[in-house]
């Protein structure tokens, strides 16, 4: 199937109600896992990679990889890089080949994140790439993301963010972190409430490793169209393997172990294609 973007994938699910998974991957194995489990239940679905793990193996790799896995997938199967740190990573992820990226200025002030995703949202739009920003900070730390507390989305800072800087979807923070949770966290459903009304576009929930079904679940029902996971993959893939090679330590074929951990990333990725709704939906 022909490699997707994200604007149709996005406006499917805001119509539809439910949700894309959005799931990052740092190797090859977890990459099939990721294709695998959406074929299996006939789900969109979005491949991505953060900053850290595009220097790890390069932008060229991450989207020939993954862009070999999806010409050959039953479903669509977008490219996207999670938490664009640049103007010009985003010009590599374009040039690279990616077909949807994220400009996240959200370190920055606000007049600075507009001026920052605006330009990136300027240079994309003649290539036909859609992109997402993230105002407010969603707090934690994954790879070398590290959002600190957090800062919550103001409901008017974010009808103004997107008149201005015509973003195709908006990450929104409302008490999600990046990385693991020590315990429940408790969501400002209301604040995601007032945001759904004052922008039209579809928005996405980073930090949601960890988080409830029925939390996620809620999230969507209140505009959510896009679902980031990323520590819990690799949570199920580093297990994946522990577990074989304890059952088995004179394993040396990397291969065998590596398809342990790829099992149970792709376990882990139908549930949570599940909860957010989006099986049967090609």
């Amino acid at each position: 199937m022909p490699i997707a973007t994200t604007t149709q994938m996005l406006h499917n699910a805001q119509t539809g109600g439910y949700a894309v998974g959005a799931f990052n991957v740092e190797n090859m194995e977890m990459a099939q896992a990721v294709i695998a489990a959406s074929e299996a239940l006939r789900a969109p679905v979005i491949v991505q990679a953060t900053p850290s793990t595009v220097r790890y193996m390069s932008l060229d790799l991450f989207v020939a990889m993954t862009a070999a896995l999806a010409k050959k997938a039953a479903v669509p199967v977008a490219i996207h890089l999670d938490h664009g740190e640049s103007f010009g990573l985003a010009a590599m992820a374009i040039r690279a080949g990616c077909t949807s990226i994220m400009i996240d200025g959200s370190h920055e002030s606000f007049t600075d994140n507009i001026a920052l995703t605006k330009s990136v949202v300027s240079m994309a739009k003649p290539n036909g790439i859609p992109v997402e920003a993230e105002l407010g900070k969603v707090g934690g730390k994954e790879d070398d993301l590290d959002g600190g507390e957090g800062g919550y989305t103001d409901p008017h800072d974010a009808k103004v963010f997107v008149e201005q800087t015509g973003v195709s979807s908006l990450a929104v923070a409302i008490g999600t972190a990046h990385g693991m949770y020590a315990g429940t966290p408790k969501l400002d459903v209301e604040r995601l409430r007032r945001i759904r009304a004052a922008v039209e576009i579809p928005l996405v929930l980073h930090g949601a490793s960890g988080l409830l079904d029925g939390q996620i679940q809620e999230c969507i029902r209140e505009g959510v169209c896009k679902v980031n996971f990323a520590t819990e993959l690799r949570v199920a893939y580093s297990d994946g393997i522990k577990d074989f090679l304890a059952e088995n330590p004179d394993t040396f074929d990397p291969k065998k172990y590596g398809a342990a951990g790829r099992e149970r990333v792709k376990q882990a990725c139908m549930d949570r294609i599940k909860v957010c709704g989006c099986r049967d939906r090609c």
